[in-house]
């Protein structure tokens, strides 16, 4: 072991500089620390929540390797100070998120989508996980932890006037999209024909202008593969102007999209879906314009890049390995703290190897191998192993052993012991 006469803060000190400055104030201000005891600082606090939730050590290896550093100290302990930070983490969180600079009068494009996070033993969703993230720059923008009962809602984003906000069929909602057009925010979704109220929008044709749209006729006779339609969003009085958008499937894929839509319906889908499988169907509010159909189709495509930022967040970081219960409130820190430990993770990958590695402009690798090494590298900040007390391991294994129950640890026993101990002075089984 490779003793160090240093201050064990010292090599935490590279993972706080990539926090916000203030860090410590705000442990201060929202009571995560109040007072030094064997915590004596909201540096080794942060290295205490880091353990836990970044690297994913249990209350009793943090506790462990915080002995090692320092002093003794109880898992119990360990868990009440990690209670007491949440409302710190999340605004460490707001402060963490990228500034929403931009030039006037050009578009910031962005994407969004929410996944699900399971506690142990659970079989369905305990937690729900909103992404957003910046499609030019591939850099995360806001991530929200709300609990399963809040639902995907488009309008959920810190949103600005001029953004044009990629999404999937889940946030067909008409009525937020009719409230973000109003506030100058554009969408690009997937169209699900059966939840959006849409109208004809012909403003050249009197009789035919506000009847409500037959999206299954017109594809069924159509006989361009590429197709765009005006149309109202919304009610007479209450409605904005967006773009149909369709392409129609290859032969060969429009069959395989049928075979799944048969596969994954509980009876026989109806001529309308089995029609609309076959085609890629993309609502809009952006003028025809100012991109047209193979434009909106590209730009569609590129929605893949948030679900691989999910994708991640979950493999590289195991941000979907929740240990504590629903609802605890450890649960809430650990998620929290792990989506703060992610920020670092892709700030420091930023800085490493920089910024032209995975804008989409000009592409020449992905992330996933230089958030591994990130990974690693934060790992040895947080545990730092170079400064473990060579006299504290004694009270580090007190600190880590297991609780006394009534169900002891196996041992051989007495008569197998003395067994092993005459064969192997004799060197074989035979007296």
């Amino acid at each position: 072991m490779v003793l160090s006469p240093k201050d064990p803060d010292i090599a935490f000190n590279e993972f706080i500089n990539d926090l916000p400055a203030d860090y410590e104030q705000k442990a201060y201000d929202f009571k995560a620390f109040c007072r030094p005891r064997k915590v004596k600082s909201p540096a080794q606090l942060m290295q205490v929540v880091m353990s836990y939730c970044g690297i994913d050590q249990v209350l009793r290896e943090v506790a462990g390797n915080f002995t090692l550093l320092r002093e003794r100290i109880s898992d119990t302990a360990i868990q009440k100070r990690l209670r007491a930070c949440l409302p710190w983490l999340k605004a460490l969180l707001q402060q963490m998120w990228p500034g929403i600079d931009k030039v006037a009068g050009h578009l910031r494009f962005v994407i969004v989508d929410g996944s699900t996070v399971q506690a142990p033993g659970s079989k369905g969703t305990d937690y729900r996980l909103h992404v957003m993230m910046d499609l030019l720059k591939l850099e995360i923008l806001n991530i929200e932890v709300t609990d399963k009962r809040e639902g995907e809602r488009i309008d959920r984003y810190p949103l600005q006037n001029g953004d044009v906000v990629v999404a999937d069929r889940g946030y067909n909602q008409p009525n937020r999209i009719i409230e973000l057009s109003k506030q100058g925010i554009f969408v690009v979704i997937r169209l699900n024909p059966w939840s959006m109220p849409l109208h004809w929008r012909a403003e050249d044709n009197a009789a035919l202008n506000g009847q409500v749209l037959d999206l299954y006729s017109h594809l069924k006779y159509a006989k361009e593969d590429k197709i765009c339609l005006p149309v109202w969003l919304g009610k007479p009085g209450n409605a904005v102007e967006g773009w149909i958008h369709a392409h129609r499937l290859p032969p060969d894929k429009a069959k395989e999209a049928r075979r799944k839509c048969r596969k994954n319906a509980k009876k026989e889908p109806s001529k309308e879906t089995l029609l609309f499988a076959e085609w890629r169907l993309i609502f809009t509010t952006v003028p025809d314009a100012v991109m047209d159909t193979d434009t909106i189709m590209k730009l569609y495509e590129l929605r893949w890049q948030v679900e691989l930022l999910i994708k991640r967040l979950k493999s590289v970081l195991d941000a979907d390995t929740l240990r504590a219960k629903q609802d605890s409130e450890l649960a809430n820190v650990w998620l929290h703290g792990k989506l703060l430990y992610a920020l670092v993770v892709e700030k420091r990958a930023r800085q490493q190897f920089g910024q032209e590695w995975a804008q989409l402009t000009d592409r020449s690798a992905t992330w996933w191998r230089s958030w591994k090494m990130i990974r690693h590298e934060l790992a040895a900040l947080i545990t730092a192993p170079d400064y473990w007390q060579e006299e504290n391991r004694n009270a580090c294994k007190k600190v880590m052993q297991e609780r006394p129950r009534k169900r002891k640890l196996q041992t051989i026993g007495d008569s197998l012991a003395k067994l092993i101990e005459s064969c192997q002075k004799l060197g074989n089984f035979y007296v």
